[in-house]
Parts: structure tokens; sequence; C-alpha cells
């Protein structure tokens, strides 16, 4: 019954969860993160917009049928062109009748554009350079989504080394305080030094809880990126807990990165919506077809035929013809149209030469912040040999009667904040590498040295 007991637990046992390692993290980021598919399917409208922007190639056909019953009153005269006054065809025959007839209307019109001096291609190419904005944008969308993701894996590491860290801190206050409470039992010690060790386990125990929250709060943040609950979050570090090789620095080109690509897509979106207004002062040749009959209840001779004379259509008709149409004072709209354009340009240029500007400027922060987290990483293995030699020395001293608690609470709090801080250094060299990375629009290098 024991050994079915425990069979039957072990079976209901919740699975633990695979770790998460660097690569899986960021890539899971880049899969599900919302702005990152925003940004796909703004690239998928992008597309459908060029396929739009063609289709003015293709002839306009348009189809109408029309059946009414009116007046047919008519009458000589000039009406300019309106939309509110119906048109009515035929001889005025001196009538004011308000009697009615039928009339019926069924006709095709078919129109084509042979040749357009290069509006419709211009207007294409505006729509193509749109998508490829909407690319870049893509890009600079998963650079972020990826380093944030990348960074947020670092954090996590970062929190988890100073809970080790915090946890060995409450460890030796811990044992610190047995002794010295077993000490001060027997009167070998007085009772303020049991005081002073409680309050620094207090001390350490509180600082362990900071840092098991910062864990917590780390995953979170990650979680957020990935769509996934914090607590089922598990990290594998990987090599990230060691010091990196000096050669991962990737070659940095300013015009390559992914904001500076997007930024002179933006030009040339503007340069493609000139050159469309360039082409858009021509004369307009249309080739049309059409094919139409009408029928009406009234004769020429102004009587009114049977009941249902005039409601299908009985007189055809067709035609063909070019039609040219240029719109001269279009001229003076289109220069104030180019002159806007022209003004966009050269800020979309002036926003270009700040990004690059400020891409050649975050590089070298970048490298600065890398070489001085290498040379932190140098000197802190160094500071934790010397805290664990002085923690050493200063409780032997104290057990001998050389030294008092104080010196050994300071021990203490150096040995637990030099661990703290030689772990960190080796993952400040990772998050260096990182920033460097971002900085050079590229985190693929980056992560494959992570693996």
């Amino acid at each position: 019954m024991i050994s079915l007991t425990v069979a039957l637990s072990a079976g209901r046992a919740p699975a633990q969860p695979t770790p998460l390692t660097f690569q899986d993290a960021v890539q899971q980021a880049l899969d599900r993160y919302p702005a990152v598919r925003s940004s796909v399917e703004q690239v998928s409208a992008a597309a459908a917009a060029i396929g739009l922007a063609r289709t003015a190639y293709l002839p306009r056909a348009d189809i109408i049928f029309l059946e009414n019953r009116a007046t047919h009153n008519n009458v000589f005269g000039l009406t300019l062109p309106q939309s509110i006054l119906p048109q009515i065809s035929g001889p005025a025959l001196g009538t004011n009748s308000l009697s009615t007839v039928w009339g019926s209307a069924v006709g095709t019109l078919v129109t084509w554009e042979p040749f357009d001096f290069g509006l419709r291609k211009a207007t294409v190419r505006i729509a193509e350079m749109e998508r490829d904005r909407a690319q870049a944008q893509v890009d600079v969308t998963k650079l972020q989504v990826g380093t944030a993701a990348a960074d947020g894996f670092l954090t996590i590491l970062a929190a988890q080394e100073t809970v080790v860290a915090a946890r060995s801190a409450v460890e030796r206050a811990r044992v610190l305080n047995q002794t010295v409470q077993v000490l001060v039992n027997n009167q070998l010690r007085p009772g303020a030094d049991a005081a002073r060790t409680r309050a620094e386990l207090a001390l350490a125990e509180a600082q362990l809880i900071r840092a098991e929250q910062s864990v917590d709060v780390s995953k979170a943040a990650l979680a957020q990126l990935l769509g996934v609950p914090g607590q089922s979050l598990s990290t594998q570090p990987g090599p990230l807990l060691q010091v990196p090789p000096t050669d991962l620095v990737p070659t940095f080109d300013p015009v390559h990165h992914p904001q500076a690509i997007a930024q002179i897509q933006s030009v040339f979106v503007v340069r493609a919506r000139e050159e469309a207004l360039d082409r858009s002062y021509y004369p307009r040749f249309s080739l049309q077809g059409a094919g139409y009959a009408r029928g009406t209840g009234l004769r020429p001779n102004g009587t009114v035929g049977g009941a249902f004379s005039g409601t299908y259509p009985n007189t055809q008709n067709w035609g063909l013809a070019m039609t040219v149409t240029f719109p001269i004072f279009d001229i003076a709209s289109i220069r104030a149209r180019k002159r806007i354009e022209n003004f966009n340009e050269r800020a979309a240029t002036a926003k270009y030469d700040q990004t690059i500007q400020d891409l050649n400027g975050q590089m070298e922060q970048a490298r600065a912040v890398l070489v001085a987290a290498r040379r932190i990483a140098q000197t802190t293995p160094i500071q934790l040999e010397a805290a664990r030699t002085t923690e050493q020395q200063a409780s032997a001293r104290y057990k001998t009667g050389l030294a008092n608690i104080v010196e050994v609470a300071e021990a203490e709090r150096i040995l637990a904040q030099a661990e703290i801080d030689d772990a960190l250094a080796r993952l400040g060299v990772w998050r260096a590498l990182l920033g460097v990375a971002a900085g050079a629009g590229d985190l693929q290098p980056f992560l494959n040295r992570a693996k």
C-alpha cells in the first residue's frame, strides 16, 4: 500500500517547466509579442496597396440600368454642370403637364487609359516604397523586442545570482548567530554580541527577500514579452555566468542599422511622391467605348403610348471615342504640393542624418560601457578572494578574543557584497555586449556566442 501510494503521488506530481534558454527567450518574444505581429501585418497591408495601385492599368467598365416614371415637359435653355436638376433629352414640346410616362435606359461605358506619361508607374512606386518602409520598421521592432527579451533574461540571471549570494550571507549570519549565542550563554561573550548577530541575520534575511522579489519582478517582465505566466519561467543560463570571450565585438556600419534603413525609406517615399507630382501635369488620354439603349413612353409628336410603353429600352446606340483632358489651372496646386514634398524630403533627410549621428554616439557609449565592464570583471575576483580571506581572519580573531563582533559583521557584509559584485560583473559584460550588438543593429552573432 505504501509503494502504491508513493507511485500514485509521483504520477500526480506536476511536470517541471522546461528551462528556457537565452535563444529561446528571444525567439519566443519575436514570435509572440503583439507589436511584432502588428508590424508584420502592416507590411501585408502595404503589399496589398501595391496591387491596388496596379489596378489603375486595367480598363474601367461601368454598367447602368434605369427605370423611371416622370413628367415629360422640356424647355430650351442652358443649365451649367450641376448635380441637382435632372436632365431631359428631346425637343421642347411647349407642354406644361403633370402627366407622366415611363422611361428606361441600359448601357455600358468602358474607359481605358492607353498611356499616362508614367503617372501610374509613379503611383505604384509610391506603394512599393511604403511597403519597403513598413518592412524596415518590422526589423526595427524585432530589434527592439529581441533586445528587450535578451535584457530581461540577463536581468533574471542577475537577480537569481543575487539570491544565491544572499542565501549564502543568510547562512553565514545564522551560523555566526548560533556560535555567538553559545558563547553568550556560556558567559564568554557579552549579550550585546548576540543582539548584534541577530540584527545582522535579520538584515541578511531582508536582503534575501528583496532579491527574491527582484527575481519575481524580472520574470514577470520577461513573461510579458513571451505571453506566458511569470511563475512558469525557468531559465537555463548556459555560458552567461562566465566571462565572454574578448573577440565578441561586431562590426559597425550605421547605414546598415535597421533604424537608419527605416529612416532612409521614409526619404524614398517622399521622393516617390515628388516623382508622381512631376508626372501629374500632363494631358489625360482615355479610350472610351459605349453601348446603350433607351426607351420612352413619349412619341415625337407629343402623344403618349400605351400603359407599358417605355418600360423597356428599344432604341440602341454605340460609339467609340478618344477623349483628352488637360487640367490647365492645376499647375498652381501641383507646384504648391511639390514645395510641400520638397520640405518633407529635407525634413526626412535631416532626420536620417540625425539617426546616423545618434547611432554613432550610442555605439561609442556602448563600447565605453563594454571596456569598463571587462575591467570590472577582472577586479571582482580579486575583491572576492580578499573578502573571503578577511572574513575568515575576522572570524578566527573573534574566536580567540582578538576582535570584536563589529569587525566580524563588517567582514560578513563585505563578503556578501563581493559575491554579488562578482556574479553581476560577469553578467555585466554580457549586458554590455548586448548593448554593442543592439547598437550595431544585429543580435544574431551575439545570440550565437551565447549558446
